[in-house]
């Protein structure tokens, strides 16, 4: 047997060398090296694993990208929203979107070392795992945010099994994204109870406020609902919110924590939404801003609504405000909203007989050809075309007038042998060629009645064609986003003759008011119905009223139903009157003035 080493600490036997043990130095340097040798193979495997994992498993981001749209006006104020598909309430929100206030009280009472940690918080689990071994219950939650995005992007029930795969992910999500991004899938998919899910939808639906503007209770009560989003929302359990809400104001409770709580949700905005949803067919998720005015919008659905409830049962409204030069839709309501008069349908699509509404598109094209002129003497008498035989609305007849009168009076006879000379065939296709979407009765071809509103035209084609006279002649799409419409625009009328049709049209209301203003109306055979369509120099308007069914309402005309409408609509709009037709003739023929 070796003696014994004589190196302080060291029991171990020597060899007969003379030396002092080398042996315990050795086996401390193998120990310490097997060790990180095997703990660096455990990295490797783990990494490997992730690896592998990670290709094989992805993350889902399908519910980040499924989300509504926020439709903005031309200010960028909020028009409306539209749910995403199913019916739930999401937009898109980043951490721009929302309030320091919000977003400091988040990462303070949900993860304070955000910022620090790669998906999981270690020190955080290890606390929570303490707190429920010692107290036999969940005290504290040991989730970061980004164990909570990852939670959002794939719900599933909450399990020891779930909360490892929510770290799993947590760390896919660190390493693809930016902790900013993994902000934005918190604040897009959080639950706020029901069919909301984040923060700029809960904002809306229990302050109608946007995320950026939210005091800080408000905000400590948007922090607390998605722990419990069911049992926290405020029209079920206020109580419960209250407590919670002040508990995360901390010392700001004494200032804020005395604050209402929100009784019910708040309507989201609509406006306009049946009107938009063509224009909005394509949109992305990201807002979209369109050509309307905001204020203008509210103020027509405010009037129509009004006029709208002293007219008949059933009746229903449609109006349209277009920049004149631009082409640009101002407002547009398609109907009030309710089941019971077609409010839910677009009616600025609905396909209507325009009666004597397009009377000055025919009078334009005469003048064009030099068929007429404004003064030209028409006769108004009794008159057999084939074995169509038209009479005027009063079932009279004016005998000679002047065109320009015959067209301000909408007498029909001048009107029907003006097309018979120009020929209906020709007509049909030249409002055609304009862009202008027309409708016959099945079966027909264009014949006489067109003159008196025998086809079918929607009320968007209608603002085109007044737009058209009341500029250039030309027929140019209608703009419902900045930029939009892709088509060019169409030849209609030459300027002079669009001219002379609106210097005609511009005349007094029959009940006086407003001056300026061109002007026409019309009436589809049995009262079905009412349309006035008129433009100064600014503004192009259009009103349609009937019953979205097409039953006829009796004793309804375009200048006792839709007239007094139009004139409304005109006084919500900065004044840019036209000369009158008596002064834009006087105007025409006075001599030149004499040069000093």
């Amino acid at each position: 047997m070796f003696p014994t080493c004589t190196a302080p600490g060291c029991s171990h036997d020597r060899e007969p060398t003379g030396s002092t043990c080398c042996r315990r130095p050795e086996v401390i340097r193998r120990r310490v090296v097997g060790t990180l040798l095997a703990g660096a193979a455990l990295l490797a495997a783990g990494a490997g694993s992730f690896l592998v994992l990670d290709r094989m498993y992805p993350p889902d981001f399908s519910r980040l990208a499924t989300v509504g749209t926020e439709v903005l006006d031309r200010e960028g104020r909020t028009l409306g929203m539209v749910p995403a598909p199913g019916g739930v309430w999401r937009l898109r929100t980043t951490v721009d979107d929302v309030s320091p206030v919000f977003l400091n009280l988040l990462l303070r009472t949900e993860d304070r070392r955000f910022y620090q940690h790669a998906g999981v918080d270690v020190l955080a689990l290890a606390r929570a795992m303490g707190q429920w071994a010692v107290a036999g219950r969940v005290v504290s939650g040991g989730s970061t945010l980004t164990m909570q995005a990852a939670r959002l992007l794939e719900p599933r029930r909450r399990t020891l099994v779930s909360k490892a795969i929510e770290a799993f992910r947590a760390v896919q999500l660190e390493q693809r994204l930016d902790k900013r991004q993994i902000l934005g899938i918190w604040l897009t998919l959080a639950p706020y109870g029901g069919n909301l899910e984040g923060v700029r939808a809960g904002a809306q639906a229990w302050f109608g406020e946007r995320p950026a503007g939210l005091d800080p209770a408000q905000a400590a009560l948007l922090v607390a609902i998605p722990r419990r989003p069911e049992a926290l929302r405020p029209d079920r359990g206020a109580n419960r919110a209250m407590l919670l809400r002040n508990r995360l104001l901390g010392p700001d409770a004494e200032a804020f924590g005395a604050e209402p709580m929100p009784g019910a949700r708040v309507a989201f905005p609509r406006h306009a939404e049946a009107a938009l949803r063509p224009a909005l067919a394509s949109a992305a998720a990201e807002p979209v801003r369109t050509t309307l005015d905001l204020s203008l919008q509210v103020a027509l659905e405010r009037l129509l609504a009004g006029q709208l409830r002293a007219m008949p049962p059933r009746a229903s409204l449609s109006a349209m405000v277009v920049d004149a030069e631009s082409r640009e839709v101002r407002a547009a309501v398609s109907g009030d909203g309710s089941k019971s008069r077609g409010g839910a349908l677009d009616l600025t699509r609905a396909w209507r007989s325009p009666g004597s509404a397009l009377k000055p598109l025919l009078y334009g094209l005469a003048f064009q050809d030099g068929l007429v002129s404004p003064s030209t003497p028409v006769n108004d008498l009794p008159r057999h075309f084939g074995r169509y035989a038209p009479e005027d609305f009063d079932r009279s007849f004016a005998g000679e007038v002047t065109a320009a009168e015959a067209l301000q009076r909408s007498l029909n006879l001048p009107a029907v042998a003006l097309l018979d000379r120009i020929g209906p065939h020709r007509f049909h296709a030249w409002l055609m060629a304009a862009g202008i979407g027309l409708r016959l009765p099945p079966g027909a071809g264009a014949s006489l009645p067109l003159a008196l509103g025998g086809v079918g035209i929607q009320l968007r084609d209608l603002v085109r064609l007044y737009a058209a006279m009341a500029t250039d002649g030309q027929s140019s799409p209608l703009r419902w986003l900045p930029g939009g419409g892709a088509d060019m625009p169409r030849p209609l009328l030459q300027p002079s003759a669009a001219a002379l049709v609106a210097d005609v049209l511009t005349r007094p209301f029959p009940e006086g008011g407003l001056s300026g203003i061109a002007w026409k109306t019309g009436t589809s055979w049995g009262g079905r119905d009412a349309w006035a369509a008129g433009f100064d120099r600014r503004s192009v308007v259009a009103v349609w009223a009937g019953r979205p069914d097409g039953t006829a309402i009796p004793g309804a005309t375009g200048v006792r139903m839709a007239l007094p409408v139009l004139h409304q609509v005109f006084g919500l709009l900065p004044s840019a009157p036209r000369l009158d037709y008596q002064s834009a003739v006087a105007a025409a023929v006075a001599p030149p003035a004499e040069s000093a």
